[in-house]
Protein backbone atom coordinates (compact mmCIF):
# COMPACT_ATOMS: atom_id res chain seq x y z
CA UNK A 1 0.00 0.00 0.00
CA UNK A 2 1.63 3.31 -0.91
CA UNK A 3 -0.15 6.29 1.36
CA UNK A 4 -0.80 9.68 0.43
CA UNK A 5 -2.99 12.70 2.29
CA UNK A 6 -6.27 11.18 1.17
CA UNK A 7 -7.63 9.45 3.98
CA UNK A 8 -7.21 5.77 3.68
CA UNK A 9 -8.62 3.37 6.71
CA UNK A 10 -6.52 0.16 7.38
CA UNK A 11 -7.83 -2.00 10.65
CA UNK A 12 -10.05 0.55 11.99
CA UNK A 13 -7.09 3.56 11.73
CA UNK A 14 -7.94 6.44 9.70
CA UNK A 15 -4.69 7.97 7.95
CA UNK A 16 -4.31 11.16 6.88
CA UNK A 17 -0.51 11.82 6.42
CA UNK A 18 1.35 12.38 3.25
CA UNK A 19 3.84 9.50 2.42
CA UNK A 20 6.85 8.81 3.71
CA UNK A 21 10.08 6.77 2.52
CA UNK A 22 9.49 2.75 4.13
CA UNK A 23 6.54 3.63 6.33
CA UNK A 24 4.81 0.26 4.65
CA UNK A 25 7.43 -1.41 7.20
CA UNK A 26 6.24 0.60 10.11
CA UNK A 27 2.40 1.01 8.95
CA UNK A 28 1.39 -2.55 8.78
CA UNK A 29 -2.12 -3.43 8.73
CA UNK A 30 -1.11 -5.68 12.00
CA UNK A 31 -0.07 -3.01 13.95
CA UNK A 32 -2.72 -0.38 12.83
CA UNK A 33 -4.81 -3.01 14.54
CA UNK A 34 -2.39 -2.95 17.38
CA UNK A 35 -3.32 0.82 18.02
CA UNK A 36 -6.94 0.78 17.73
CA UNK A 37 -7.49 -1.55 19.95
CA UNK A 38 -5.28 -0.46 22.77
CA UNK A 39 -6.93 2.82 21.51
CA UNK A 40 -10.67 1.52 21.87
CA UNK A 41 -9.86 -0.05 25.42
CA UNK A 42 -7.93 2.93 26.95
CA UNK A 43 -8.85 6.25 25.26
CA UNK A 44 -11.95 6.68 27.47
CA UNK A 45 -9.53 6.50 30.49
CA UNK A 46 -7.11 8.71 29.21
CA UNK A 47 -9.88 11.78 28.23
CA UNK A 48 -11.11 10.80 32.17
CA UNK A 49 -7.20 11.70 33.51
CA UNK A 50 -6.77 14.90 31.56
CA UNK A 51 -9.86 16.20 32.96
CA UNK A 52 -9.17 15.14 36.43
CA UNK A 53 -5.28 17.14 35.78
CA UNK A 54 -7.63 20.33 34.75
CA UNK A 55 -9.87 19.81 37.83
CA UNK A 56 -6.66 19.49 40.29
CA UNK A 57 -4.69 22.50 38.74
CA UNK A 58 -7.95 24.39 39.33
CA UNK A 59 -8.30 23.47 42.66
CA UNK A 60 -4.24 24.64 43.15
CA UNK A 61 -4.61 28.02 41.51
CA UNK A 62 -7.71 28.51 44.02
CA UNK A 63 -5.17 28.19 46.61
CA UNK A 64 -5.46 24.27 47.29
CA UNK A 65 -1.50 23.14 48.11
CA UNK A 66 -0.87 19.82 46.96
CA UNK A 67 0.28 17.07 49.43
CA UNK A 68 0.55 13.86 50.37
CA UNK A 69 -2.82 11.70 49.69
CA UNK A 70 -4.67 10.40 52.88
CA UNK A 71 -6.31 7.43 50.58
CA UNK A 72 -2.74 6.15 49.87
CA UNK A 73 -1.40 6.71 53.48
CA UNK A 74 -1.32 2.53 53.68
CA UNK A 75 0.82 2.17 50.60
CA UNK A 76 3.42 4.54 52.04
CA UNK A 77 3.44 3.09 55.28
CA UNK A 78 3.47 -0.56 53.88
CA UNK A 79 7.02 -1.81 54.02
CA UNK A 80 6.36 -4.90 52.82
CA UNK A 81 6.86 -4.57 49.11
CA UNK A 82 8.59 -4.23 46.11
CA UNK A 83 8.98 -3.53 42.56
CA UNK A 84 11.10 -6.04 40.81
CA UNK A 85 14.68 -6.41 40.37
CA UNK A 86 16.57 -4.69 37.62
CA UNK A 87 16.18 -6.35 34.28
CA UNK A 88 18.77 -7.28 31.59
CA UNK A 89 20.40 -4.22 30.55
CA UNK A 90 19.08 -2.15 33.21
CA UNK A 91 21.18 -3.31 36.22
CA UNK A 92 24.08 -0.66 35.59
CA UNK A 93 22.27 2.74 34.62
CA UNK A 94 25.55 5.27 35.81
CA UNK A 95 25.62 7.51 33.02
CA UNK A 96 22.48 7.85 30.35
CA UNK A 97 22.53 10.32 27.37
CA UNK A 98 19.47 11.81 26.00
CA UNK A 99 18.42 12.41 22.53
CA UNK A 100 16.05 12.79 19.61
CA UNK A 101 15.76 9.38 17.49
CA UNK A 102 16.68 11.44 14.27
CA UNK A 103 19.06 9.02 12.63
CA UNK A 104 22.44 10.95 12.86
CA UNK A 105 21.78 11.48 16.41
CA UNK A 106 21.03 7.48 16.80
CA UNK A 107 23.98 6.89 15.78
CA UNK A 108 25.80 8.91 17.96
CA UNK A 109 23.97 8.16 21.06
CA UNK A 110 25.21 3.97 20.57
CA UNK A 111 28.77 5.56 19.81
CA UNK A 112 28.91 7.81 23.09
CA UNK A 113 29.67 4.84 25.11
CA UNK A 114 26.89 5.40 27.72
CA UNK A 115 25.33 2.72 29.40
CA UNK A 116 21.81 3.59 28.33
CA UNK A 117 20.26 6.14 25.71
CA UNK A 118 17.17 7.67 25.78
CA UNK A 119 15.58 7.69 22.48
CA UNK A 120 13.40 10.68 23.27
CA UNK A 121 10.39 11.01 20.59
CA UNK A 122 8.63 14.16 23.17
CA UNK A 123 10.37 16.99 24.20
CA UNK A 124 13.71 16.44 22.09
CA UNK A 125 11.75 15.40 18.75
CA UNK A 126 9.07 17.82 16.44
CA UNK A 127 5.81 15.36 15.96
CA UNK A 128 6.13 16.28 12.49
CA UNK A 129 4.47 13.33 10.65
CA UNK A 130 7.72 12.41 9.19
CA UNK A 131 9.29 11.99 12.63
CA UNK A 132 6.66 10.27 13.75
CA UNK A 133 7.28 7.64 10.89
CA UNK A 134 10.91 7.67 10.90
CA UNK A 135 11.59 7.85 14.57
CA UNK A 136 10.25 4.22 14.28
CA UNK A 137 12.62 3.17 11.51
CA UNK A 138 15.42 4.26 12.95
CA UNK A 139 15.43 2.20 16.09
CA UNK A 140 14.04 -0.93 14.03
CA UNK A 141 17.21 -0.17 12.16
CA UNK A 142 19.42 0.75 14.91
CA UNK A 143 18.33 -2.58 17.01
CA UNK A 144 19.08 -4.41 13.59
CA UNK A 145 22.52 -2.99 13.49
CA UNK A 146 22.04 -1.84 9.99
CA UNK A 147 21.23 2.28 10.55
CA UNK A 148 24.09 4.35 9.15
CA UNK A 149 23.68 7.90 7.78
CA UNK A 150 25.64 10.17 4.93
CA UNK A 151 25.47 14.08 5.14
CA UNK A 152 24.54 15.89 2.42
CA UNK A 153 28.59 16.89 2.58
CA UNK A 154 29.32 13.41 2.10
CA UNK A 155 30.56 12.36 5.46
CA UNK A 156 29.09 9.03 6.86
CA UNK A 157 27.59 7.63 10.21
CA UNK A 158 27.60 3.98 11.45
CA UNK A 159 27.92 2.24 14.37
CA UNK A 160 31.18 1.00 15.88
CA UNK A 161 29.11 -2.46 17.32
CA UNK A 162 26.64 -3.86 15.15
CA UNK A 163 25.29 -5.80 18.17
CA UNK A 164 22.54 -4.17 20.25
CA UNK A 165 23.76 -6.08 23.06
CA UNK A 166 27.28 -4.31 23.10
CA UNK A 167 25.53 -0.89 22.76
CA UNK A 168 23.60 1.69 25.31
CA UNK A 169 20.48 0.28 26.49
CA UNK A 170 17.48 1.66 24.68
CA UNK A 171 15.03 3.23 26.37
CA UNK A 172 12.18 4.69 24.63
CA UNK A 173 9.85 7.81 25.83
CA UNK A 174 6.69 8.41 23.81
CA UNK A 175 4.59 11.80 23.89
CA UNK A 176 3.20 12.70 27.02
CA UNK A 177 -0.80 11.83 27.39
CA UNK A 178 -2.13 15.21 26.35
CA UNK A 179 -0.40 14.90 22.92
CA UNK A 180 -3.03 13.88 19.75
CA UNK A 181 -1.46 12.19 16.66
CA UNK A 182 -3.30 14.25 14.40
CA UNK A 183 -2.61 11.67 11.43
CA UNK A 184 -3.96 8.51 13.08
CA UNK A 185 -7.66 8.04 14.10
CA UNK A 186 -10.27 5.80 15.05
CA UNK A 187 -13.72 6.67 14.24
CA UNK A 188 -12.91 10.41 13.59
CA UNK A 189 -10.81 10.02 17.33
CA UNK A 190 -6.82 10.59 16.97
CA UNK A 191 -5.10 8.45 18.94
CA UNK A 192 -2.97 9.59 21.29
CA UNK A 193 0.72 9.91 20.42
CA UNK A 194 1.78 7.91 23.49
CA UNK A 195 -0.10 4.98 22.26
CA UNK A 196 1.52 5.60 18.79
CA UNK A 197 4.86 5.78 19.88
CA UNK A 198 4.50 2.89 22.55
CA UNK A 199 2.36 0.72 20.50
CA UNK A 200 4.25 0.95 17.59
CA UNK A 201 7.79 0.10 19.10
CA UNK A 202 6.58 -2.27 21.07
CA UNK A 203 4.43 -4.47 18.27
CA UNK A 204 7.72 -4.31 16.50
CA UNK A 205 10.35 -4.46 18.40
CA UNK A 206 9.57 -6.94 21.73
CA UNK A 207 10.40 -10.00 19.96
CA UNK A 208 13.54 -8.53 18.53
CA UNK A 209 14.50 -7.35 22.13
CA UNK A 210 13.69 -10.71 23.78
CA UNK A 211 16.05 -12.64 21.45
CA UNK A 212 18.74 -10.19 22.31
CA UNK A 213 18.19 -10.97 26.07
CA UNK A 214 16.75 -7.69 26.42
CA UNK A 215 13.33 -6.15 26.32
CA UNK A 216 10.77 -3.02 25.62
CA UNK A 217 11.90 -0.08 27.75
CA UNK A 218 10.38 3.38 28.64
CA UNK A 219 10.59 6.45 29.76
CA UNK A 220 7.25 7.63 31.00
CA UNK A 221 6.64 11.73 30.54
CA UNK A 222 4.49 14.36 32.40
CA UNK A 223 2.75 11.92 34.43
CA UNK A 224 0.63 13.95 37.07
CA UNK A 225 -0.86 10.75 39.29
CA UNK A 226 -0.72 7.09 40.58
CA UNK A 227 -3.77 7.11 38.52
CA UNK A 228 -1.88 7.83 34.90
CA UNK A 229 0.92 5.20 36.23
CA UNK A 230 -2.33 2.68 36.29
CA UNK A 231 -3.19 3.67 33.10
CA UNK A 232 0.68 2.56 31.31
CA UNK A 233 0.24 -0.60 33.90
CA UNK A 234 -3.63 -1.96 32.57
CA UNK A 235 -1.98 -0.73 29.06
CA UNK A 236 1.53 -2.50 29.22
CA UNK A 237 -0.34 -5.80 30.06
CA UNK A 238 -3.14 -5.40 27.69
CA UNK A 239 -0.43 -5.35 25.32
CA UNK A 240 2.23 -8.06 26.52
CA UNK A 241 -1.52 -10.35 26.05
CA UNK A 242 -2.05 -9.45 22.98
CA UNK A 243 1.51 -10.21 21.73
CA UNK A 244 2.07 -13.34 23.91
CA UNK A 245 4.90 -11.83 25.69
CA UNK A 246 5.35 -12.43 29.25
CA UNK A 247 3.87 -10.35 32.05
CA UNK A 248 6.33 -7.73 32.74
CA UNK A 249 8.33 -8.10 30.09
CA UNK A 250 8.26 -4.21 29.74
CA UNK A 251 9.51 -1.76 31.88
CA UNK A 252 9.17 1.62 32.54
CA UNK A 253 10.80 4.09 34.42
CA UNK A 254 8.91 7.52 35.31
CA UNK A 255 9.79 10.83 35.38
CA UNK A 256 8.97 12.82 38.24
CA UNK A 257 8.99 16.11 36.30
CA UNK A 258 5.50 17.53 37.69
CA UNK A 259 4.91 19.09 40.79
CA UNK A 260 1.64 16.54 41.69
CA UNK A 261 3.42 13.55 40.95
CA UNK A 262 6.27 14.62 43.77
CA UNK A 263 3.49 13.98 46.10
CA UNK A 264 2.44 10.24 44.48
CA UNK A 265 6.20 8.90 43.99
CA UNK A 266 5.67 5.60 45.76
CA UNK A 267 2.31 5.08 44.65
CA UNK A 268 3.18 5.50 41.64
CA UNK A 269 5.90 2.58 41.84
CA UNK A 270 3.37 0.59 43.51
CA UNK A 271 1.19 1.27 40.74
CA UNK A 272 3.29 0.24 37.88
CA UNK A 273 3.60 -2.95 39.66
CA UNK A 274 5.65 -5.58 37.66
CA UNK A 275 6.64 -3.22 34.92
CA UNK A 276 8.21 -0.57 37.39
CA UNK A 277 11.82 0.16 37.02
CA UNK A 278 12.31 3.59 38.58
CA UNK A 279 12.16 7.16 38.96
CA UNK A 280 14.05 10.18 37.33
CA UNK A 281 14.49 13.63 38.24
CA UNK A 282 12.94 15.51 35.22
CA UNK A 283 14.02 19.03 36.34
CA UNK A 284 13.10 20.88 33.55
CA UNK A 285 9.37 19.94 33.10
CA UNK A 286 9.49 19.95 37.35
CA UNK A 287 10.06 23.70 37.19
CA UNK A 288 8.02 24.08 34.61
CA UNK A 289 5.17 22.31 35.92
CA UNK A 290 5.53 24.49 39.47
CA UNK A 291 5.01 27.69 37.63
CA UNK A 292 2.29 26.31 35.62
CA UNK A 293 0.63 25.33 38.87
CA UNK A 294 1.02 28.46 40.83
CA UNK A 295 1.38 30.90 38.00
CA UNK A 296 -1.46 32.83 39.77
CA UNK A 297 -0.53 32.39 43.56
CA UNK A 298 1.08 35.88 43.68
CA UNK A 299 4.73 36.64 45.20
CA UNK A 300 4.87 33.06 47.64
CA UNK A 301 5.52 31.51 44.36
CA UNK A 302 7.53 33.22 41.99
CA UNK A 303 11.06 32.45 40.71
CA UNK A 304 13.92 34.15 40.15
CA UNK A 305 15.43 33.93 36.25
CA UNK A 306 15.70 30.56 34.96
CA UNK A 307 19.09 30.43 35.01
CA UNK A 308 19.34 30.64 38.76
CA UNK A 309 16.91 28.19 39.68
CA UNK A 310 19.46 25.14 40.08
CA UNK A 311 19.64 21.79 41.90
CA UNK A 312 20.91 23.71 45.43
CA UNK A 313 17.45 25.43 45.75
CA UNK A 314 16.11 24.38 48.73
CA UNK A 315 12.73 22.68 47.08
CA UNK A 316 14.79 21.33 44.58
CA UNK A 317 16.99 19.25 47.19
CA UNK A 318 13.88 18.23 48.92
CA UNK A 319 12.31 16.77 45.34
CA UNK A 320 15.40 15.03 44.78
CA UNK A 321 16.32 13.83 48.42
CA UNK A 322 12.47 12.07 48.16
CA UNK A 323 13.19 10.82 45.02
CA UNK A 324 16.15 8.65 45.79
CA UNK A 325 14.38 7.70 49.25
CA UNK A 326 11.22 6.45 47.55
CA UNK A 327 13.00 4.61 44.85
CA UNK A 328 15.60 3.08 47.04
CA UNK A 329 12.71 1.83 49.75
CA UNK A 330 11.16 -0.14 46.85
CA UNK A 331 14.23 -1.60 45.41
CA UNK A 332 13.65 1.30 41.85
CA UNK A 333 16.40 2.82 40.31
CA UNK A 334 16.66 6.35 41.34
CA UNK A 335 17.95 8.52 37.87
CA UNK A 336 19.20 11.76 38.35
CA UNK A 337 18.67 14.95 35.60
CA UNK A 338 19.80 16.71 32.64
CA UNK A 339 23.01 18.23 32.20
CA UNK A 340 22.35 20.23 29.29
CA UNK A 341 25.85 22.03 28.76
CA UNK A 342 27.18 21.65 24.91
CA UNK A 343 31.45 21.33 24.71
CA UNK A 344 32.49 24.17 22.71
CA UNK A 345 35.46 23.86 20.16
CA UNK A 346 35.91 27.27 20.08
CA UNK A 347 35.98 28.32 23.98
CA UNK A 348 38.44 25.93 26.17
CA UNK A 349 37.10 28.41 29.30
CA UNK A 350 33.76 28.36 28.56
CA UNK A 351 34.34 24.28 28.61
CA UNK A 352 36.29 24.33 31.68
CA UNK A 353 33.52 26.44 33.64
CA UNK A 354 31.03 24.37 32.31
CA UNK A 355 32.60 21.08 32.91
CA UNK A 356 33.12 22.36 36.68
CA UNK A 357 29.33 22.72 36.89
CA UNK A 358 28.18 19.22 35.07
CA UNK A 359 31.71 17.67 37.48
CA UNK A 360 29.63 19.12 40.80
CA UNK A 361 25.79 18.76 39.62
CA UNK A 362 26.47 14.69 39.01
CA UNK A 363 28.79 14.34 42.31
CA UNK A 364 26.10 16.04 44.59
CA UNK A 365 23.83 13.57 42.59
CA UNK A 366 26.10 10.16 43.45
CA UNK A 367 26.61 11.04 46.87
CA UNK A 368 22.95 11.74 47.11
CA UNK A 369 22.52 8.13 46.80
CA UNK A 370 21.53 8.33 42.76
CA UNK A 371 22.22 5.07 40.80
CA UNK A 372 23.18 7.24 37.71
CA UNK A 373 22.52 10.72 35.43
CA UNK A 374 21.60 11.88 32.01
CA UNK A 375 23.87 13.98 29.83
CA UNK A 376 22.81 15.57 26.59
CA UNK A 377 26.44 15.35 24.71
CA UNK A 378 28.51 12.29 23.87
CA UNK A 379 31.71 14.41 25.43
CA UNK A 380 30.13 14.75 28.58
CA UNK A 381 29.74 10.90 28.89
CA UNK A 382 33.43 10.49 30.20
CA UNK A 383 32.71 13.42 32.72
CA UNK A 384 29.56 11.65 34.23
CA UNK A 385 30.80 8.25 34.03
CA UNK A 386 34.19 8.93 36.24
CA UNK A 387 31.88 10.41 38.89
CA UNK A 388 29.75 7.68 38.90
CA UNK A 389 32.56 5.10 38.93
CA UNK A 390 33.80 6.88 42.03
CA UNK A 391 31.06 6.59 43.71
CA UNK A 392 30.15 2.84 42.64
CA UNK A 393 33.22 0.95 42.53
CA UNK A 394 32.78 -2.11 41.60
CA UNK A 395 28.73 -2.30 41.81
CA UNK A 396 26.42 -1.81 39.11
CA UNK A 397 23.97 0.42 41.33
CA UNK A 398 23.83 1.89 44.76
CA UNK A 399 19.88 0.45 45.80
CA UNK A 400 21.51 -0.65 49.00
CA UNK A 401 21.61 3.44 50.31
CA UNK A 402 18.16 3.93 51.33
CA UNK A 403 18.73 7.52 52.95
CA UNK A 404 16.56 6.65 55.85
CA UNK A 405 17.89 9.94 56.90
CA UNK A 406 15.44 11.90 54.56
CA UNK A 407 12.19 12.18 56.31
CA UNK A 408 8.94 12.89 53.42
CA UNK A 409 8.34 16.42 53.88
CA UNK A 410 5.33 17.57 51.49
CA UNK A 411 6.08 21.45 52.89
CA UNK A 412 9.43 21.14 51.44
CA UNK A 413 8.45 20.51 48.10
CA UNK A 414 6.50 23.36 47.17
CA UNK A 415 8.68 25.92 50.35
CA UNK A 416 9.43 27.97 46.67
CA UNK A 417 9.67 30.97 48.99
CA UNK A 418 13.09 30.15 50.07
CA UNK A 419 14.42 30.12 46.36
CA UNK A 420 17.77 32.49 45.70
CA UNK A 421 17.90 34.44 43.06
CA UNK A 422 16.48 37.59 41.20
CA UNK A 423 14.32 38.67 38.38
CA UNK A 424 16.34 40.59 35.66
CA UNK A 425 16.17 42.55 32.31
CA UNK A 426 19.04 40.12 31.01
CA UNK A 427 16.74 36.81 32.49
CA UNK A 428 13.57 38.16 30.55
CA UNK A 429 15.88 39.13 27.43
CA UNK A 430 16.93 35.35 27.56
CA UNK A 431 13.74 33.69 27.95
CA UNK A 432 12.43 35.80 24.65
CA UNK A 433 15.70 34.91 23.04
CA UNK A 434 15.54 31.41 24.13
CA UNK A 435 12.02 30.79 23.31
CA UNK A 436 11.75 32.23 20.16
CA UNK A 437 14.43 30.39 18.61
CA UNK A 438 13.92 27.38 19.88
CA UNK A 439 10.33 27.32 18.67
CA UNK A 440 11.61 28.29 14.96
CA UNK A 441 13.80 24.94 15.02
CA UNK A 442 10.39 22.75 16.39
CA UNK A 443 8.80 23.91 13.44
CA UNK A 444 11.38 23.39 11.11
CA UNK A 445 11.65 19.62 12.63
CA UNK A 446 14.54 20.19 14.80
CA UNK A 447 12.95 19.32 19.05
CA UNK A 448 16.84 19.60 20.63
CA UNK A 449 17.81 22.46 19.46
CA UNK A 450 21.96 23.90 20.99
CA UNK A 451 21.56 27.42 22.08
CA UNK A 452 24.39 29.45 24.19
CA UNK A 453 25.91 26.15 24.62
CA UNK A 454 22.92 24.68 26.08
CA UNK A 455 20.79 21.79 25.16
CA UNK A 456 17.43 23.05 25.11
CA UNK A 457 14.44 21.30 24.11
CA UNK A 458 10.36 21.67 25.33
CA UNK A 459 10.79 21.57 28.41
CA UNK A 460 13.13 24.40 28.68
CA UNK A 461 11.38 26.67 26.57
CA UNK A 462 8.54 26.47 28.78
CA UNK A 463 10.23 27.84 31.45
CA UNK A 464 10.98 30.18 29.34
CA UNK A 465 7.37 31.35 28.13
CA UNK A 466 5.67 30.70 31.49
CA UNK A 467 8.16 32.89 33.38
CA UNK A 468 7.37 35.39 31.23
CA UNK A 469 3.62 34.96 31.63
CA UNK A 470 3.83 34.65 35.72
CA UNK A 471 5.63 37.23 35.94
CA UNK A 472 3.29 40.04 33.99
CA UNK A 473 0.86 38.48 35.24
CA UNK A 474 1.54 38.86 38.77
CA UNK A 475 2.93 42.33 37.93
CA UNK A 476 6.64 41.11 39.36
CA UNK A 477 9.68 43.25 40.22
CA UNK A 478 12.88 43.21 38.67
CA UNK A 479 16.31 43.62 41.12
CA UNK A 480 16.30 46.97 38.99
CA UNK A 481 12.58 48.16 39.90
CA UNK A 482 11.31 47.89 36.80
CA UNK A 483 7.62 46.18 37.16
CA UNK A 484 7.30 43.58 34.12
CA UNK A 485 4.09 44.25 32.07
CA UNK A 486 3.16 43.06 28.76
CA UNK A 487 4.15 46.49 27.38
CA UNK A 488 7.37 46.33 29.03
CA UNK A 489 8.03 42.66 27.53
CA UNK A 490 6.69 43.63 24.12
CA UNK A 491 9.72 46.18 23.72
CA UNK A 492 12.08 43.57 24.64
CA UNK A 493 10.47 40.91 22.31
CA UNK A 494 10.83 43.76 19.64
CA UNK A 495 14.64 44.47 20.24
CA UNK A 496 15.25 41.06 20.63
CA UNK A 497 13.54 39.65 17.79
CA UNK A 498 15.63 42.56 15.67
CA UNK A 499 19.14 41.23 16.47
CA UNK A 500 17.98 37.66 15.03
CA UNK A 501 19.51 36.81 11.75
CA UNK A 502 17.05 35.60 9.23
CA UNK A 503 18.08 33.16 6.10
CA UNK A 504 15.63 32.08 3.41
CA UNK A 505 13.04 29.55 4.52
CA UNK A 506 13.23 30.51 8.44
CA UNK A 507 10.09 29.78 10.44
CA UNK A 508 10.80 33.07 12.88
CA UNK A 509 7.58 35.10 12.03
CA UNK A 510 5.39 31.15 12.21
CA UNK A 511 7.68 31.16 15.98
CA UNK A 512 6.73 34.78 16.93
CA UNK A 513 3.31 34.53 16.73
CA UNK A 514 3.84 31.19 18.87
CA UNK A 515 5.51 32.88 22.09
CA UNK A 516 3.12 35.89 21.89
CA UNK A 517 0.68 33.72 22.29
CA UNK A 518 1.76 31.17 24.71
CA UNK A 519 3.81 34.29 26.73
CA UNK A 520 1.94 37.19 26.57
CA UNK A 521 -1.59 36.01 25.40
CA UNK A 522 -4.58 36.35 28.60
CA UNK A 523 -5.09 32.86 28.06
CA UNK A 524 -2.37 30.11 29.24
CA UNK A 525 -1.97 27.04 26.83
CA UNK A 526 -1.39 23.97 29.25
CA UNK A 527 1.23 23.35 26.52
CA UNK A 528 3.26 25.43 23.83
CA UNK A 529 3.73 22.47 21.77
CA UNK A 530 -0.68 22.23 21.32
CA UNK A 531 -1.62 25.69 19.69
CA UNK A 532 1.57 25.19 17.85
CA UNK A 533 1.07 21.24 16.55
CA UNK A 534 -2.60 22.25 15.89
CA UNK A 535 -1.94 25.45 13.88
CA UNK A 536 0.96 24.62 11.47
CA UNK A 537 1.74 20.23 11.69
CA UNK A 538 -1.63 18.57 12.06
CA UNK A 539 -2.37 19.14 8.39
CA UNK A 540 -2.80 15.96 6.23
CA UNK A 541 0.19 17.30 4.02
CA UNK A 542 2.80 18.54 6.36
CA UNK A 543 4.12 21.32 4.06
CA UNK A 544 6.70 22.08 6.37
CA UNK A 545 7.90 18.77 7.25
CA UNK A 546 11.84 18.31 7.55
CA UNK A 547 14.51 16.92 5.46
CA UNK A 548 13.29 12.69 5.93
CA UNK A 549 15.61 11.35 8.17
CA UNK A 550 17.13 8.00 7.65
CA UNK A 551 16.07 8.27 3.54
CA UNK A 552 19.82 8.39 2.31
CA UNK A 553 20.78 6.26 -0.34
CA UNK A 554 22.18 4.00 1.94
CA UNK A 555 19.47 3.27 4.09
CA UNK A 556 16.07 3.50 1.25
CA UNK A 557 14.21 0.13 0.88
Amino acid sequence: MTMTSNPVTINGVTLTGHHVPRQNSVLTPDALGFLAALHREFEPRRRELLAAREERRKAIARGTDPTFLPETRRIREDDSWRVPPPPPGLEDRRVEITGPTERKMTINALNSGAKVWLADMEDANTPHWTNVVTNQLNLIDALEGTIEFTNPDGKKYALKNRDARANPTIVVRPRGWHFEERHLSVRDEPIAGAIVDFGLYFFHNARRLKKLGLGPYFYLPKTESHQEARLWHDIFSRAESMLGTDRGTIRATVLIETITAAFEMEEILHELGEHAAGLNAGRWDYIFSIIKNFRTRGPRFILPDRNAVTMTQPFMRAYTEQLVRACHRRGAMAIGGMAAFIPSRRDEEVNRTAIEKVQADKTREAEDGFDGSWVAHPDLVPVCREVFDAALGDRPNQLDRLREDVVPDDKALIDIASAEGRITEVGIRNNVEVGIRYIEAWLRGNGAVGIHNLMEDAATAEISRSQIWQWVNTRAITDEGEEITRDWVQELLEEEFARIERAEGDRFDDARAIFEEVALGDDYPAFLTTPAYERFLAEPEDPHAPEEAGTSASSRA
